[in-house]
C-alpha cells in the first residue's frame, strides 16, 4: 500500500478535525434560543417521521407547537405576542382540477389597496398546514404591511406531483386577477415560501415564464428545496439534524414523486433549469440556515440565478436549524430574518 507523505497526513488529519460532518452532533451548534426549542420539540415526543405512513406523520408535534409550548412555559400567552394584522378571512376558489383550493388571507391594518404575497407553507409536500405556518404569514404580512395570501395547495401521496405547483400556480394567477377584491394592488404581487413552499414559490415562477402568466415582482424563498438529490456538504453535516435530516427529505420525495424520474422536471428541482430558463425569473431573496440539510440547495441556487443575470439577495443564519424562520417570538435570529425578507419585499413592492 502505498503511504501517505506527512504534509498530506496533515492536511487530511487537520480537515478530519475541523469537519463538522464526521461526528458532531447538530444540537451542539445551535444557539441557547434555538437549542431551547428543539429541546421543548424533543419534550413533545414526536415520532420519526420517516417511519410513519403520511396520515400519521400529520399528527406529530412540530417545531410551531413547540415554539407555543415554550411560550407558555415562560408564562407568555401567545396570543398575546401575535404579529398584529388587521384581519384573517378563509375563501374557496376553483382549484386546477375544478375542487375547491383553500386560500387565507391576513389583511394588515389601514386601507389598501396593499401590495399582496402569496405565500407558499413547508411541510415537505406530504405534511404540515395552513396553521402550521399561520406565524410566519403573519410576519410577513406585520413587517411588510402587506395582504398575505396564504395557500392551502393539496398534498402527495394522495394527491402527487405535479398537484401541489399546479394549486400554487392556479392560486397565484387568481390573485393576480382579484386582488382588488381583498383590497390589493394586481400590479405589486410577489410570492414567498419556506422549504417545500420556496421550492413551490419559484416554480410558480418558472411556470409563469413557461405559460406566458402572471409573474411575480419578487420571489423570496426561505431554505427552499431546488433539487431532488441528497448528497451535498449540508446534507452529510446535518444528515441527523432535527427538525429536519436526510431520511425525512428522501421521504418527503418518496411520497412526493409517483415517478422517480419526475425528479429530473425543473418544476421539481429548479436548480436543474438552464441559464436560460432562470434568466426570466423575478429578483430573488434566499435565506438558508446553518443547520439544514438543504443550506447547500439553496446557496447552489442563488449562485445559479446570478449566473442567469437574476438580480439575487442571500442571508446564512449560523446557529439555527430548519424552520427557525418564523420563531421570532422566541428566536433572535429569526425575527432578524424576517425583517430581512419583510424588507427586500417592501422595496420590491414600492417600485
Amino acid at each position: 500500500m502505498k503511504s501517505i507523505s506527512r504534509p498530506l497526513l496533515l492536511i487530511f488529519s487537520a480537515l478530519i478535525v475541523s469537519s463538522p460532518a464526521l461526528g458532531d452532533d447538530p444540537l451542539d451548534r445551535a444557539n441557547p434560543q434555538m437549542r431551547a426549542v428543539l429541546e421543548q420539540l424533543d419534550f413533545l415526543g414526536p415520532k420519526p417521521i420517516e417511519e410513519l405512513a403520511p396520515r400519521d406523520a400529520r399528527h406529530q408535534p412540530t417545531a410551531a407547537d413547540a415554539v407555543l409550548q415554550l411560550l407558555q412555559t415562560q408564562g407568555v400567552l401567545a396570543p398575546d405576542r401575535l404579529p398584529a394584522v388587521g384581519a384573517v378571512k378563509t375563501l374557496a376558489i376553483s382549484g386546477p382540477d375544478g375542487d375547491p383550493l383553500r386560500l387565507r388571507v391576513y389583511t394588515p391594518p389601514g386601507h389598501g389597496p396593499f401590495p399582496v404575497v402569496v405565500y407558499l407553507h413547508g411541510g415537505g409536500w406530504v405534511i404540515a398546514t395552513l396553521d402550521t405556518y399561520d406565524g410566519s404569514s403573519r410576519a410577513i404580512c406585520s413587517l411588510t404591511e402587506a395582504v398575505v395570501v396564504s395557500v392551502d395547495y393539496r398534498r402527495a401521496p394522495e394527491h402527487p406531483f405535479p398537484a401541489a405547483p399546479e394549486d400554487s400556480y392556479a392560486a397565484f394567477q387568481y390573485v393576480v386577477e382579484h386582488a382588488s377584491e381583498f383590497d390589493g394592488d394586481a400590479s405589486r404581487v410577489a410570492i414567498a415560501g419556506e422549504s417545500a413552499g420556496g421550492n413551490l414559490a419559484t416554480v410558480v415562477s418558472l411556470m409563469a415564464a413557461a405559460r406566458q402568466g402572471h409573474m411575480p415582482v419578487h420571489q423570496a424563498l426561505i431554505y427552499p428545496i431546488t433539487n431532488d438529490a441528497f448528497d451535498t456538504e449540508s446534507y452529510e453535516v446535518n444528515a441527523d439534524a432535527k427538525p429536519l435530516n436526510r431520511p425525512m427529505m428522501q421521504y418527503f420525495f418518496d411520497h412526493y414523486l409517483e415517478d422517480p424520474a419526475d425528479g429530473d422536471n425543473i418544476f421539481v428541482s429548479p436548480l436543474r433549469a438552464t441559464l436560460d430558463q432562470l434568466s426570466e425569473l423575478p429578483p430573488t431573496t434566499i435565506v438558508t440556515a446553518e443547520i439544514d440539510p438543504l443550506r447547500d440547495d439553496g446557496r447552489s441556487y442563488a449562485d445559479k440565478l446570478t449566473s442567469a443575470g437574476v438580480p439575487v439577495r442571500t442571508k446564512d443564519y449560523p446557529g439555527v436549524t430548519h424552520e427557525f424562520f418564523g420563531m421570532g417570538l422566541v428566536v433572535d435570529k429569526a425575527l432578524d430574518a424576517e425583517r430581512f425578507v419583510a424588507g427586500e419585499l417592501r422595496a420590491a413592492l414600492s417600485e
